[in-house]
């Protein structure tokens, strides 16, 4: 069926230039100098600004290596999409099975046949790092670790990762599983598109099974939290062979960075490392904010969908950034949608793109989607959109 397409500006407005990636070794002022430091006490890292996922900063970045319980920023992926589209609720309860009570390292101390809703097991995933919990709710979406497993390498192919392979959702040791400091940011990425997700990820501590005999005590493995204003998430790591990492992520102002250390020798060394990336960040450059997640940008007609009209909204916040101090330049921001859209659709489904472009520099691309369902028209509705279509263009 075909679509009208609507291809053309829809803002021009004034903006700083793009940012440039931050080498390693730079050494351009004194602040950059000594911001940089503690890098040297870590195998590999990176920042990011969340909205463009322009690189700030890459040490090593592409250096593959075991990400420990960062798997978990996967799994946590996998998890808030199931919420997205209807197929996980939170208030439902999950039926622990003995693989999962029976999984080593941290753990939230599940028992085989204890029902816990899918709400306190993703707590017990995003605070305590529980591999109990990741191991249930990943029986729960795909009805067994290995499969829920093959759907986290999809998504891996999905985001065009070319250094990361999962064998388990906890970040447990084992062969062939591995990742990148650049990996794990744009799996970080794309898990913060769901931004309800730091309601979970920034809670210092919490409880399970509140007032219970068996209450547990979650506390966060991710410190910062606590100490570093701002930030929200995401999720640590450690095993003797990874030693220590962190997946961090914090917002100042409209600004949402993200930063991942790996293999720092004491949590401290990976800590400080974290605070002084995320404090670069908040120093030396500012975002400018384009669109709002969910923000009405245009509207669909289908001539075969039982509503006239459907809302195309962002998939995600938009921004723009800059390092302070830029001079503004003009940019352009331009929508296209899909030509051919096949009915039905669902809430949430990829319809078109937005563009914005510095000149003739595409600066960032961003996925259009609907923002409610489009069902196929009765044949009532088809007769009634022909009629008014003829008393709007009669034919003589």
């Amino acid at each position: 069926m075909k679509n009208s397409i609507l291809i053309g500006t829809v803002i021009t407005a004034v903006l700083f230039s793009s940012v440039l990636p931050v080498q390693a070794k730079e050494t351009s002022s004194e602040a950059d100098s000594s911001s940089f430091q503690l890098t040297e006490d870590v195998k590999s890292a990176i920042l990011i600004e969340r909205d463009t996922g322009e690189i700030l900063f890459d040490e090593n970045s592409d250096k593959k290596l075991p990400p420990a319980s960062m798997t978990k920023v996967m799994t946590l992926l996998l998890i808030m999409e199931a919420l997205d589209t209807g197929d996980l609720q939170l208030d439902e309860y999950v039926t622990v099975s003995e693989r999962a009570s029976s999984m080593g390292g941290s753990q939230v101390f599940l028992g085989a046949g204890e029902e816990m809703t899918v709400n306190d097991l993703l707590k017990g995933i995003a605070i305590a790092s529980g591999n109990d919990a990741s191991v249930a709710l990943a029986e729960r979406i795909a009805g067994s670790e290995e499969e829920f497993v093959k759907k986290m390498n999809e998504k891996v192919k999905e985001l065009a990762l070319e250094n990361t392979h999962f064998e388990n959702s906890s970040g447990l040791p084992a062969d062939n599983h591995y990742s990148t400091s650049h990996d794990m940011a744009i799996i970080a990425k794309e898990l913060l598109k769901y931004e309800s997700i730091t309601d979970y990820t920034s809670v210092y501590d919490d409880y399970l099974r509140k007032g219970e005999d068996n209450e547990f005590w979650l506390v966060n493995t991710n410190k910062l939290v606590k100490f570093y204003p701002g930030v929200d998430g995401l999720k640590t790591g450690f095993t003797n062979e990874a030693m220590y990492c962190l997946t961090a992520t914090a917002k100042k102002n409209d600004m949402r960075v993200i930063t991942v250390v790996m293999g720092a020798e004491t949590p401290k060394e990976r800590n400080a490392t974290v605070s002084q990336l995320l404090d670069y960040a908040f120093n030396h450059f500012d975002t400018e904010k384009l669109y709002e997640k969910a923000e009405h940008v245009t509207s669909l007609e289908l001539l075969k969908a039982e509503d006239k009209e459907i809302n195309v909204v962002t998939s995600e916040s938009i921004s723009m950034i800059h390092k302070k101090g830029d001079e503004a330049v003009t940019h352009t921001t331009t929508i296209k949608l899909e030509e051919d859209l096949q009915l039905p659709l669902k809430k949430g489904d990829q319809v078109g793109l937005l563009t914005v472009k510095d000149e003739n520099k595409v600066i960032l691309t961003s996925p259009l989607i609907i923002d409610a369902d489009a069902n196929q028209a009765s044949y009532l509705t088809l007769v009634k959109k022909v009629a008014q279509n003829l008393v709007k263009s009669p034919s003589f």
